[in-house]
């Protein structure tokens, strides 16, 4: 996203320590950021931490006479393009709920001119305390965006819903906060990763491919205001945050998942590295090396994509293909023969496992060629020209 100013905001909780970190992460990805600290944050963390980390003065009094004007709760939101609350405790969103003004924080948040997201941290049962939950309607009806919050160990010592996301997840919505929202609405399908045909309980076929792509697309399109949902591959990847992640290992199981849901999405983007055959007699049991080696006999696999394709009512498909020769050559004629109104070819030699991929779009129009972007600038490229075809040709079919 391009370079904003963000203020954020720092309540009292243990959670405060991840705010440092994710000050660290914003600027360090060329955002201005400036820290408001309330008194019972100042209890877990410095001021002086935010201010070597920002680059500047850290707020903590309303009663701040640095500005001019004497005002801060005025003027530090009015040159900021977010008002970011992380961590928001149960006390902090109460504030903010019922337009409570008594420290420089609550004071900002009401008289606030850019939008306001708070990411939660508390307690499991103070994030389920009714009280707690009627602030958080009353804040979404208000129009505050909010991040998490995330399940898992907390500093209590207790297991549940109310653990702030991690600052890494918190940069990443944030970008995706200030995407266009070019898929408003829009369910789109999303294949990603290897598939695994087993040859027996502990071998198996599988390919090189990392996912790596297919979740920058699920991520991309999110972002743009898309309902996502991923059926992925066995892959080392974390599951990116909302929207709904199915995993599955082989191509059937991959297939049977696509049918399920292909029938309300408005969009299906097929990049995961399908195999095209699965072993035919699967052992039951490890073979054992002998003297004789094994012969795997083959069965065809159905191939998703262009049983997506030629349905009825078919979503607009978006297909991938990944080739060690001939690529423009071999990439239109699987766009063809698949009657797919747009395609992403690749040599395999310069994308698969990296993190950045050069790639060729190809529709009715042409062929479109990309200089190499990290996979997350493609994938952006990429939702970019669906959203164009969308609103220009919804039905075209191709040539």
């Amino acid at each position: 996203m391009p370079d904003k100013r963000i203020l954020l905001g720092v309540t009292g909780g243990i959670a405060a320590y991840k705010a440092a970190e994710l000050t660290r992460l914003l600027v360090k990805a060329g955002h201005q950021v400036e820290v408001v600290m309330s008194a019972a944050a100042t209890r877990f963390i410095a001021p002086l931490t935010f201010q070597a980390l920002s680059g500047h003065p850290v707020y903590t009094d309303q009663w701040d006479t640095r500005p001019d004007n004497a005002m801060p709760h005025i003027d530090l939101t009015r040159r900021a393009d977010v008002f970011l609350i992380a961590p928001a405790s149960a006390d902090s969103l109460f504030k903010l709920a019922h337009g409570v003004c008594d420290d420089l924080l609550s004071t900002l948040a009401a008289a606030r001119t850019c939008p306001l997201i708070v990411a939660p941290a508390m307690n499991r049962q103070m994030w389920d305390n009714p009280p707690n939950q009627r602030n958080l309607a009353l804040l979404h009806a208000d129009g505050v965006g909010c991040f998490g919050p995330a399940s898992g160990a907390q500093a209590c010592g207790e297991t549940g819903e109310g653990r702030m996301l991690e600052a890494q997840d918190i940069a990443e919505l944030l970008e995706g906060f200030f995407t266009e929202k070019s898929l408003p609405g829009k369910k789109v399908l999303i294949t990603a990763g290897p598939t695994l045909e087993a040859i027996d309980p502990v071998r198996a076929i599988t390919n090189l491919s990392s996912g790596k792509m297919g979740y920058a697309l699920a991520r991309a399109c999110r972002d743009a205001g898309a309902e996502v949902t991923l059926v992925s591959g066995p892959t080392a990847l974390p599951a990116p945050l909302n929207l709904t992640r199915i995993d599955v290992s082989s191509a059937r199981e991959m297939y049977q998942q696509v049918m399920a849901a292909v029938g309300s999405c408005d969009i299906f983007i097929a990049v995961a590295a399908v195999a095209d055959y699965h072993v035919k007699d699967r052992a039951e049991h490890k073979l054992k090396k002998g003297q004789r080696i094994p012969v795997i006999e083959l069965e065809e696999n159905p191939d998703i994509l262009r049983t997506v394709a030629t349905l009825p009512h078919a979503p607009f498909c978006v297909g991938f293909a990944a080739e060690s020769q001939n690529l423009l050559e071999f990439a239109e004629q699987k766009r063809r023969s698949k009657q797919l109104p747009m395609l992403v070819a690749n040599l395999v030699q310069t994308a698969m496992g990296t993190d950045s991929n050069e790639v060729v779009i190809l529709d009715a129009s042409g062929a479109t060629p990309l200089a190499r972007m990290s996979k997350p600038a493609v994938a952006q490229a990429i939702v970019t020209r669906i959203a164009a075809s969308l609103s220009q040709k919804p039905n075209e079919t191709p040539q």
